[in-house]
């Protein structure tokens, strides 16, 4: 999976597998299954935690197989790491690496244990009966012993085009600071957060680190974070809000320049010079293909009944990185849930078996 193989083509439609909740009525008339052998272990997803999980359970000669999902308008196989030009936090990595690179090199980790790869989406799912029943995208339906989600969560966006752009060629917008805050490209510079919960007073109190100046940009007159956190930004010297404002453009063509900010009140515009643009208005996690398989948090993220394991709300069915993981959401966090699903799918398989 070279870089060129993820160029977006701008027609693609985003596909319902992983995105917002389902529209179909007929969800569930699932096609009929012809006779196929039941897999033993099928992981849908394909960042770090689908990879990771893979690799685990192929050298655990399970035989794993991997939907990897579709190249969409706003989706790409190898989730949001695909968007990130530098990861400089990956253990193993001290001169850090590329996003596109790193997903390729776990990708052929897992290929090199016997993984097997199929491009396509999962689009419908029945846990009611065992074994479970997965249909893809092109209708096709599979049979699983066990199934691992690795689907992920995919960040908010404000919705305007050049900000989009720029994040995916790496030209200074990102949704996470913890991520790319530190990388040099945005040190000792201005920098605006969009936002008004705690990730946003997170990711700003964070990046003040680096900053020359941390400008949170909020379309209100207050924020909806907790005190505690809103307190810590408000104390900090290097922050400063403007308070009832709205992005409605992002300048810039290889890197961004600018925002075209309008007051909330008045529509009057103006210009604000930054370095860099972080937004965090949230996350939506890819859960919406599920339509209540699983229990879910009222947040759509997938619920884990037990602390620190990876089992869901269906014996055989797994969760890992940040489909199930609303706080963290790193890659390393993600990898380390994978390997922690793989283990407990074999030790499901084998308990069953036994």
């Amino acid at each position: 999976m070279s870089p060129a193989s993820l160029l977006i083509p701008p027609e693609a439609s985003t596909p319902p597998a992983y995105g917002a909740a389902p529209s179909d009525p007929s969800i569930h008339e699932l096609p009929s299954a012809p006779p196929c052998p039941v897999e033993s272990l099928v992981i849908i997803g394909s960042g770090p935690a689908a990879w990771t999980a893979a690799t685990y359970a192929a050298r655990a000669a399970l035989n794993p197989i991997v939907y990897e999902g579709e190249i969409s308008r706003d989706m790409i196989p190898g989730g949001q790491l695909m968007w990130t030009t530098e990861v400089e936090n990956f253990p193993g990595f001290p001169e850090g690496i590329g996003g596109q690179d790193l997903m390729d090199r776990m990708r052929a980790q897992a290929l090199r244990f016997g993984t097997r790869i199929v491009g396509e989406e999962i689009a419908k799912v029945d846990f009611t009966g065992h074994p479970f029943r997965l249909v893809t995208s092109t209708e096709k339906v599979v049979l699983a012993a066990s199934v691992v989600i690795a689907t992920g969560a995919r960040a908010n966006w404000l919705g305007l085009p050049n900000e989009e752009r720029l994040a995916r060629i790496g030209g200074g917008v990102s949704a996470c600071a913890v991520c790319d805050g530190a990388l040099p490209v945005f040190r000792n510079r201005v920098l605006a957060v969009v936002g008004g919960g705690d990730s946003a007073m997170e990711e700003a109190s964070y990046l003040a680190k680096y900053a020359s100046e941390v400008v949170i940009l909020h379309r209100r007159d207050s924020f909806r974070a907790s005190k505690v956190m809103v307190d810590r930004v408000l104390q900090n010297p290097k922050i400063r809000v403007e308070w009832n404002t709205r992005v409605v453009d992002v300048l810039g063509d290889d890197e961004i320049t600018g925002l075209r900010v309008a007051d909330v009140a008045t529509g009057t515009e103006r210009i604000l010079e930054v370095g860099g643009l972080f937004v965090a208005i949230g996350h939506t996690p890819n859960t919406g293909f599920l339509d209540g398989q699983v229990a879910l948090e009222p947040s759509g993220y997938i619920k884990m009944p037990q602390p620190w394991r990876t089992t869901t709300s269906v014996p055989g069915v797994f969760a890992a990185g940040d489909v199930m993981d609303p706080y963290y959401r790193q890659a390393i966090s993600a990898a380390g849930t994978g390997c922690m699903a793989a283990i407990e799918a074999e030790r499901w398989l084998a308990e069953r078996e036994g």
